[in-house]
């Protein structure tokens, strides 16, 4: 065999090994998901510990207001919770709408502080600081700007952290709240159920670890008070703070009963901006934490450095390999001695991809319907493609970054 020949091979089998794991993960999210169905959650709990709720917020006029008012209806006792909502150097008219809403509700714990370019806009970690300098909760929750969370959400979470004291965070599961809007949206939900809720939930029941995923989760305070708060050079904040959440002997629970409504981007340069910044803070975090990987013990963050090293080089230079090598092919310009077996195994890989989200949507209640399944079909060829352009460009902002030392600030996903 030659080296295209042995370069296609090493592409061959990287896409199987990645696809073995993920199907894996997706058949253990099935059997958690099962095992869910019949946890008895009860209506009242024995103590409500007092919770800081933060809400980082940079030019959110859109929505805020409609994420204030469904914190503000929880369903767990008024005078046991705050909302803090950090109006981070925003430009726009969130000030005034998050005054108005405090106006209505003059009686609840409802904080807004304002800052300018001078005491904040350093992104969402230094945000969620300055939240947190200001509360005064046993348990501290994240939500984003745009999410709005179910009414029994904080007392699951609450409910499913008191039952374990080993555990240092609970995360909860978001949807797509405009999953319907367009082809885009409807992809990006898809992605959603299954690798922000079966692959976490899977990692559960297997191993006992998650990542906590920026938003609905809620985290113990001694923990933030102990590792100095979040990593303001962090910007995939959720994933480094879950990486020293593990170096404590904590674990991270997937509690899928806790469900949040999420804003998805709903045009194409939104979602591959978006997720650039995703990759290039995942970059940062693996290099940060790469020599936790020759460390003994704490097997939670070793998995997590070779599954994300597994997905943002191995996977992606697989990926790469058998798209050039299959163009060359379809233009003539290339012959290869595996052609014949590569096609048998690349049929299989894309049975086994779409039998992993055909899982996934039977779990999810009003998801299987013919036009998901429709889309799951035509995926691989389509969305999924386009994370390889991202998690390049992704890998280059964080070499760029890297070099030019350039400070965190805050991105801002256009909402609409």
């Amino acid at each position: 065999m030659g080296v295209t020949e042995y370069l296609f091979l090493y592409a061959i089998l990287v896409i199987w090994f990645m696809l073995i794991i993920n199907v894996t993960l997706t058949i253990a999210g099935h059997r958690y998901y099962l095992k869910s169905l019949y946890d008895s959650i009860p209506e009242t709990l024995p103590d409500y510990p007092f919770v800081s709720i933060l809400v980082p917020a940079h030019n959110e006029e859109k929505v805020i207001g409609k994420t204030v008012e469904s914190l503000l209806h929880f369903d767990y006792p008024k005078d046991k919770y705050e909302i803090i909502v950090i109006n981070d150097n925003s430009t726009d008219n969130s000030a005034e709408i998050l005054a108005d809403i405090q106006k209505q509700y003059p009686n609840r714990m409802l904080k807004v502080i304002n800052t300018d370019e001078t005491t904040g806009g350093k992104g969402k970690s230094n945000a969620l600081n300055i939240g947190f300098q200001s509360s005064i909760g046993e348990y501290i929750v994240i939500y984003d700007a745009d999410n709005t969370p179910d009414k029994k959400a904080l007392r699951y979470l609450v409910y499913a952290i008191q039952k374990d004291p080993g555990l240092g965070a609970v995360i909860g599961k978001f949807r797509t709240r405009n999953r319907n809007v367009n082809m885009l949206t409807r992809f990006v939900n898809i992605e959603t159920l299954l690798y922000q809720w079966m692959a976490q939930a899977g990692r559960w029941k297997m191993f006992e670890m998650c990542t906590i995923p920026g938003t609905n989760f809620i985290i113990r305070r001694h923990i933030v008070e102990s590792i100095g708060g979040w990593d303001v050079n962090a910007i995939a904040e959720d994933m480094e703070i879950s990486f020293r959440i593990y170096q404590m002997g904590y674990k991270i629970k997937f509690f899928p009963a806790a469900v949040t409504w999420e804003q998805e981007p709903q045009n194409l340069p939104v979602w591959m901006k978006q997720r650039k910044r995703w990759a290039n803070g995942n970059f940062y975090v693996l290099a940060k934490h790469f020599h936790l990987l020759f460390k003994r013990n704490n097997h939670a963050i070793k998995f997590d450095i070779v599954y994300f090293l597994s997905i943002y080089i191995l996977f992606l230079s697989a990926v790469l390999i058998s798209d050039i090598v299959f163009i060359m092919g379809a233009m003539d310009l290339l012959h290869l001695n595996l052609e014949a077996s590569s096609i048998l195994f690349w049929i299989i890989a894309y049975i086994t991809f779409v039998f992993s989200l055909m899982v996934t949507l039977v779990n999810e209640k009003g998801e299987s319907g013919i036009d998901n399944i429709l889309l799951v079909m035509i995926m691989y060829f389509t969305y999924c493609q386009l994370w390889i352009a991202v998690a390049v460009m992704g890998f280059f902002e964080y070499v760029k970054s890297v070099i030019g030392k350039k400070q965190v600030t805050w991105y801002k996903t256009e909402r609409f």
